[in-house]
Formats: structure tokens, C-alpha cells, sequence
């Protein structure tokens, strides 16, 4: 018997700071589908994810709860794995930043890269933005503030160990290119080389002194290691991975790092991508280990149209979703949702409206029917008689053309695709049944025959949907399949149809899978959810709900005429990168009526390139065309601004075209 093709999958690890919201729990989802997908090919399987748990954000916090950093960190973990857990995530291990075997040998890697030479010791200078734990030089600074979050920043020098990025650059580079599939999506490539690779790296602090919670330097106690030796070496110490080549086999008396190393796939957001994907594999080169294979960017979920986040009193987590729509229901949602590339949009209505039309109806309905008109007219038993007809040749051609479609879009990651195919079975059972009418064939005795085997074909589709469903909404398969008295049907034989066992009986009772929701109800409900959070975390803190006022100072009066030569228009941005060299700057094309105009603004750190296309957008059209960072810009996108100098595109209430005066 030939041996198994392996696959390894990670995760990024979840930061212990706080509860994760659905867009963070969604990664985990994701992976799951991916890997189990990835066992239904028959592929031996090797599924990690877990938690980063050290740093000053923790050590603040927990400070700030009178708790032990350990106290703290146990407990947010313990939250994030119940909720993985939850969620139904199939992994094979969750890998804590506080293990014992991981501290001890991400002590033993810096201490191989120091003595090497590619880990060497500095001093780290500039101004220190706290809450970002980043230092920046003088000129990164954005109105004398840290340019991340708009904060006040203060004049720091550190000492640090340094990680000597730009030894090993070229070669990265030439991996990069000779290697197309190791960053996905390819617009996540381009972002990686053209403004990190290209220009030129500096070298990474690797080391910080101004806080203790973290693995120390044991060489040099006074320096506890940073982040990026200590998280991303999480990959490697979970399959036992041993500097010394003493690779640890007590989990499964297996020497897993020799088995499943390089991973085939990173699954991270695309918010860490460079982390991944210049200071990961160095470090690995550094280590003379083979570089992962893949490393795929996800997008973003977000809540309407923006990121979650505390502050906009947006935050959606999963177990509230859960104990509203159910596991599989979520599930469905957060993969089904979510593009290739471009972020995805999670709202109670679409949740409801998803539910009651994918889940309730086109899937809930089938199964449901199914089996009524089976136990009705049949007695319950499912035989195939062989009175056929051409309707019957286009449904089993149909349902037979699927599993290889999903296959192909499965190895591409294209999960959301993948899930569309796999409902397309049973949108066209849906079809197959008004198309054969079983109604009209039960009330003639001399066509039950015809009807047997009318309802044997349903039962085999959905049977062969149903399989196909596991991946991505396993408990609702295996209740699918027990209700129709079978087994998960193989990839392998996906391409038979007819291996229901006729005479089988079908359940006498069929459950309802999917229960239809009043979005009346679900957004009361999800009212009460969001009043209980403010209730916990402190409205004023969780919403801001006691509204800022801003002064700003006045500017001089102008006159009419003054504003009358200003013109402002309604813009659709239908494309937008990021400036080279430019830590603020994006550069949008902007249709505005039939012409499109190019503009440079300074919210790179509000708001992706992604993000951007297809807003529509407040324009001042007639502004004198100027060069932004050697990059010309011919008008201004408004925004407002708050006291911290957070920025909010501003955009037309109502549906209104590209070009609308803006009067």
C-alpha cells in the first residue's frame, strides 16, 4: 500500500489580549475546511493552531487586572480554545507560546543565530509609540505622532539584539521569484516585494528590555526575546523541532518536524503577511530549514463596512452567533462570504437571510421533503426500480460533474467557490423535483415505480451532496446521512452514481435542519447582545457612546464666490495600490461622470488598498494638481477626523451615481 501524501497546515496563533471576535474565529474555519477537505483526498493531515502569549500589551494588562502575565494569558487562552473547540475545528495542535518545549527552544534558535553572526547587538533609538511596542525615526512620525495609531510617541533608546534581514534578502528575493505559489493571492506578492523587498530591509530587533514578560535571553538576561523569533518559531517547536537535531518524539513516539516539515501552508491574515513572509523564512534560512511552501493572505470579515473593532461598539463574536443560527449555520456563513481576495461583509440581517434562503429552504427543505415523500408513499423504503427517463440522465450528469469541480477549486483555496459548487446539487434537486412532480406519480398506483426510482435519485444526490458538505459543515452531514440511513460516500467514488443501497429505509421521522428565522427577532436579540457587552466592558469605554466633542481652530470666514469655485463631486474608486516608499500614502483611481482622475491621500493607515475599491466617495474635483511623494494627485477625497486622528472616508448616505454634484 502506497504511503499517504502528508499536509501540514498552520494557523497564525491568536493573541492572548483579549476575547477573538468572528473575523479572527473565522481563520480558524477556514483552516478547518481546508484540512478536512484535505483528509477526504486522503492526504495524512497534520492541523496546528494556538496562542502568542507573551509581550508588554499582556504584562499591561494583566497589570492592570492584578493578575500574574501567566494568570492572564491562561485564562484568554483557555477562551480562544474553547471557542475553536466550538466551532468545531478539527486540529491536531494547539500550541500555547508558554509551553515549556517552546520557550526552551526558541532559546536555543536565538542563541544558534547569535552565535552564528546573523543575531547581533545594538542599540534601538527614535521615538517610542507604547501601545504599538514600535520605535520610529523622526521623519516616520505623522504630525509628531506614531503613524500606526496616531498616538503620542516619546524619545526611547533601547538596547536590542538585531536579526540581520539583509543577509539573506537576495536570496529571499530569488526564492520569491522562482517560486509564484509561495504567496497567495498574487496582489499580496507584489504588495511584499515592491514595498518591503525591493527598497531595501533593515535589519529586525529581535530583543527588548523595557518589559520582562517574555522567554529570556538566556545568554543575556536582561533581554527577553521579541515576537518574531518567539511566535513564528511556533510552526517548527510544535512538530518537535530541536536546534540541536534532537527532535522531540514524545507526542506520538513520531518524529513529526522530520515527517511534515516545510509546512504546505501558512493560512494567515493579510495584515501579517510580511511577518510571514520575509522575517519567517530568513529566520528558517538563517536555520538552514527548507521554507514553507505556501503562505496564503487572507482577507478580511468585516462588520458592514468596516474592521470590527471594540471602539466602534461593532464587535460580533461567535459564540452569540452560535447560540442564535448554530455551529454549522456560522460555519456556512463566515466560508460562504468571503472572496478569494477581497474582504467579506458579516451583518445579523445577512446571517438571517443566508439562513432562511441557503440553509432553510434550498438544503433544509430538499432533506426534508425528501424523506416525507418517501415515508408517504414508499412506506419509507428507497429502492431503485430502473424506470428511467431523460430527466434523470441530465440530474445524475449533473450531480457527478460536481466533485471534481470542487476539487479543483479546493486545491486553489477557493473554499467559498468550493461551497457554491456543493449547493449546486441540491439547487438542482430542487429542480429535478418539480420537474418529475412525486405528488402527481403517488396518486397513480400503476407509476410507483417511476416514483421509487424518482426518490431513490434524490436520495443518492443529496447522499453524494451531503458527502461533499463535510468540509465545510460536518454535523450537518452526519445528520443528513443518518436521517437517510447511510455513510459519508469517498471522494474516490464520486464518480458512480447509484451506490445507495436500494431497499434501505429511510428515517421515519425527519428533523428539521434549519430552522427559519424573523430578522425582526434576530436583530432584537442582537440588541440585547450589544447592550450586555457595553454593560461589561463600560459603555462609554466599549462605544463611546458619551460622543466626543472636537474643537478645532476656526479658519478664516470666506465669502460665497470663495466656496462657489470649489466643486465637488460623487467618485466610485474602482482602483487603488499603495505608494512606494510611503507609509500614509494610497493612490486611488477615481471615476468621477466618464473621466477618472488619480489621487494620493495620507489614510494608508485607515483603510487597505482592498478596501478601497468600490467605495464611492466625497471628491474636491477642481483642486490644483500636486506630486505626493513623486506621485501626481489631481483632486482630494474628504475625510473627517477625530481627536486621535483616526479618519473616515466620507460618503453619500443614499445610492447616488459617480459624478453627482456635490451641492
Amino acid at each position: 500500500m502506497a504511503e499517504k501524501k502528508r499536509f501540514y497546515l498552520t494557523t497564525a496563533i491568536a493573541y492572548t489580549s483579549g476575547k477573538p471576535h468572528i473575523g479572527n474565529t473565522y481563520e480558524a474555519v477556514l483552516a478547518d475546511s481546508i484540512v478536512r477537505f484535505k483528509r477526504q483526498q486522503g492526504y495524512d493531515v497534520r492541523f496546528q493552531t494556538g496562542t502568542d502569549e507573551h509581550g508588554q500589551k499582556i504584562e499591561i494588562k494583566a497589570d492592570e487586572a492584578g493578575i500574574t502575565p501567566k494568570k492572564f494569558v491562561d485564562d484568554v487562552s483557555g477562551q480562544i480554545k474553547s471557542i475553536w473547540d466550538l466551532m468545531n475545528t478539527s486540529y491536531d495542535k494547539f500550541i500555547r507560546t508558554t509551553d515549556e518545549y517552546h520557550e526552551k527552544q526558541v532559546q536555543k534558535i536565538f542563541k544558534k543565530l547569535y552565535e552564528q553572526g546573523d543575531i547581533y547587538k545594538g542599540y534601538y533609538e527614535g521615538m517610542y509609540c507604547t501601545p504599538c511596542e514600535s520605535f520610529f525615526t523622526a521623519s516616520q512620525l505623522v504630525d509628531g505622532k506614531c503613524p500606526d495609531c496616531g498616538r503620542e510617541c516619546q524619545p526611547a533608546k533601547e538596547e536590542a539584539y538585531f536579526l540581520k534581514l539583509s543577509n539573506y534578502a537576495d536570496r529571499l528575493i530569488e526564492h520569491i521569484n522562482t517560486h509564484p505559489e509561495f504567496i497567495q493571492p498574487e496582489s499580496r506578492k507584489n504588495e511584499m516585494m515592491n514595498n518591503f523587498l525591493l527598497p531595501g530591509l533593515q535589519d529586525l530587533c529581535v530583543s527588548r528590555t523595557s518589559f520582562k514578560w517574555g522567554i529570556p535571553v538566556d545568554f543575556d538576561p536582561g533581554h527577553v526575546v521579541y515576537v518574531w523569533v518567539d511566535a513564528l518559531s511556533n510552526y517548527i517547536t510544535g512538530l518537535g523541532y530541536d536546534v540541536d537535531g534532537n527532535n522531540d518524539t514524545s507526542e506520538t513516539g513520531t518524529d513529526l518536524f522530520e515527517k511534515f516539515w516545510p509546512a504546505d501552508l501558512h493560512l494567515i491574515g493579510k495584515d501579517i503577511l510580511r511577518f510571514h513572509t520575509i522575517y519567517w523564512p530568513i529566520m528558517l534560512m538563517a536555520l538552514g530549514l527548507p521554507l514553507p511552501k505556501q503562505v496564503f493572505g487572507h482577507p478580511w470579515l468585516l462588520q458592514g463596512e468596516g474592521k470590527m473593532s471594540k471602539s466602534k461598539g461593532n464587535v460580533i463574536y461567535a459564540d452569540d452567533l452560535v447560540d442564535m443560527f448554530g455551529v454549522d449555520a456560522v460555519r456556512y456563513f463566515v466560508l460562504h462570504e468571503m472572496p478569494f481576495e477581497n474582504d467579506g461583509v458579516i451583518t445579523w440581517e445577512l446571517m438571517v437571510e443566508r439562513m432562511n434562503s441557503d440553509l432553510a429552504n434550498t438544503l433544509g427543505n430538499l432533506v426534508n421533503r425528501t424523506i416525507s415523500m418517501t415515508n408517504k408513499y414508499l412506506g419509507g423504503v428507497a429502492e431503485d426500480k430502473g424506470v428511467t427517463e431523460s430527466v434523470d440522465d441530465e440530474l445524475k450528469s449533473f450531480v457527478l460533474s460536481v466533485p471534481k469541480k470542487v476539487e479543483e477549486k479546493m486545491d486553489k483555496l477557493r473554499v467559498a467557490d468550493s461551497i457554491t459548487e456543493v449547493f449546486t446539487i441540491f439547487k438542482r434537486c430542487n429542480k429535478y423535483i418539480d420537474e418529475t412532480e412525486p405528488w402527481v406519480l403517488g396518486k397513480d398506483e400503476a407509476k410507483k415505480d417511476r416514483l421509487s426510482t424518482v426518490l431513490y435519485n434524490l436520495i443518492e444526490s443529496i447522499t453524494i451532496g451531503a458527502s461533499l458538505l463535510k468540509s465545510f459543515m460536518p454535523d450537518t452531514t452526519d445528520k443528513i446521512l443518518k436521517q437517510l440511513n447511510t455513510t459519508e460516500r469517498a471522494l474516490e467514488d464520486m464518480d458512480k452514481f447509484g451506490l445507495y443501497e436500494s431497499g434501505t429505509k429511510v428515517t421515519d421521522a425527519p428533523e428539521i435542519l434549519f430552522m427559519r428565522l424573523d430578522v425582526k427577532e434576530v436583530l432584537a436579540k442582537a440588541e440585547e447582545i450589544q447592550a450586555a457587552q457595553k454593560a461589561a466592558a463600560g459603555a462609554a469605554e466599549e462605544t463611546g457612546s458619551d460622543e466626543e466633542v472636537i474643537d478645532i481652530e476656526a479658519k478664516p470666514e470666506i465669502t460665497f464666490d470663495d466656496f462657489e469655485k470649489m466643486q465637488f463631486q460623487v467618485g466610485e474608486i474602482i482602483a487603488c495600490e499603495e505608494v512606494k516608499k510611503s507609509k500614509k500614502l494610497l493612490c486611488s483611481q477615481v471615476k468621477i461622470g466618464s473621466e477618472v482622475k488619480q489621487i494620493v491621500s495620507g489614510i494608508k493607515k485607515h483603510y487597505s488598498a482592498e478596501e478601497m475599491v468600490g467605495k464611492k466617495v466625497m471628491v474636491l474635483v477642481n483642486l490644483k494638481p500636486a506630486k505626493l511623494a513623486g506621485v501626481l494627485s489631481e483632486g482630494m477625497l474628504l475625510c473627517a477626523e477625530d481627536a486621535d486622528g483616526n479618519l473616515s472616508l466620507m460618503t453619500p448616505e443614499k445610492k447616488m451615481p459617480a459624478g453627482a454634484e456635490i451641492c
